[in-house]
């Protein structure tokens, strides 16, 4: 990764339309492969991972390992990281999933390398409260 590129988790959420047949998952897939190793092999991307059906939740809590769990189009199906100069241009590659076709969407988030700090906004920074 050079100096002005940065790299964007993709989390593809969602589930295949209902009217699309296998034959044509499976050749959406295989292309998805194809296109992800062409993206690698050119520096555009690196590997990520499907994601197991099995899960858990842990909060204050506890831990829960049987549900409830989130809705069908909340659903995470894997990931993968894109190395771009900046977010339009991880969203124009990721656009290019032949996978988008068929139903399954895909979140970009810049990944920051910066540690944590309550001083810094964040995603877990609470809206400030009504007053």
């Amino acid at each position: 990764m050079n100096e002005s590129s940065n790299e964007y988790l993709v989390l593809s959420r969602g589930q295949w339309d209902k009217d699309t047949s296998q034959a044509d998952i499976e050749i959406a897939i295989g292309k998805f492969y194809d296109w992800l190793t062409r993206c690698i092999d050119g520096g555009k991307m690196k590997m990520g991972s499907r994601l197991s059906r099995d899960r858990a939740v842990v909060s204050k809590s506890g831990i829960v390992t049987d549900g409830p769990f989130g809705e069908s189009k909340e659903v995470i199906g894997g990931y993968w990281i894109i190395v771009a100069r900046n977010l339009a241009e991880a969203a124009a590659l990721a656009a290019q999933n032949p996978c988008l076709q068929h139903g399954l969407t895909f979140e970009i988030r810049p990944l920051e390398a910066e540690r944590a700090s309550v001083y810094k906004l964040a995603n877990e920074t609470p809206a400030p409260r009504a007053k």
